[in-house]
């Protein structure tokens, strides 16, 4: 291999690395502008797109531990990474697609798992982390907050019923 594709594959190695996951889509028929609104966006969303030359984005997969991509890379194709959660990347994607109707999902893969296109859709469908997380913590107070409230209530209604009488006695 080239000096310069060893140096190319360091940096697809070093980004795969550092992201926990990467969505890999089909540019083709973006134009320049759309392209670069798409940067934008998925910054918002702490992930970027890179576009790759797939032979050397198969060698760094490889070097990275993935050693099956799952099918053969064609076409212009581009890697989605980042530092936060896959989620937010794939809503970002999703929003994107549904206002141009590119780019097209191809795979993606989490954690080394292999997502086909249907799970990546799945992914962009469901809350973020922070929202599921408010979700579940509303789902354990709820009770706690009804057995607060259910215990205070005699207590209430005591002092309910001893401020009317106290109230009545002065009038």
């Amino acid at each position: 291999m080239r000096e310069e594709k060893k140096l190319i594959t360091k940096e697809y190695v070093e980004r795969l690395n550092a992201s926990p996951y990467f969505i890999v889509v089909n540019y083709e028929g973006l134009k320049v502008a759309q392209f670069e609104e798409l940067r934008n966006r998925l910054a918002d969303a702490s992930a970027e797109v890179h576009v790759f030359k797939n032979s050397i984005f198969k060698t760094a997969a490889r070097e990275t531990g993935i050693e099956d991509l799952g099918q053969a890379l064609s076409g212009q194709l581009a890697a989605v990474t980042g530092e936060g959660e896959v989620t937010g990347a794939a809503k970002t994607l999703k929003n994107f697609r549904a206002e141009f109707e590119l780019p097209e999902w191809q795979f993606g893969f989490v954690d080394n798992d292999r997502l086909d296109a249907d799970q990546i859709k799945t992914l962009a469908d469901l809350p973020s982390l922070d929202g599921m997380r408010a979700k579940l913590l509303g789902t354990l107070q709820a009770p706690a907050g009804q057995l607060v409230r259910t215990l205070a209530e005699p207590g209430s209604s005591v002092a309910r019923i001893v401020r009317a009488k106290f109230a009545e006695s002065e009038a």
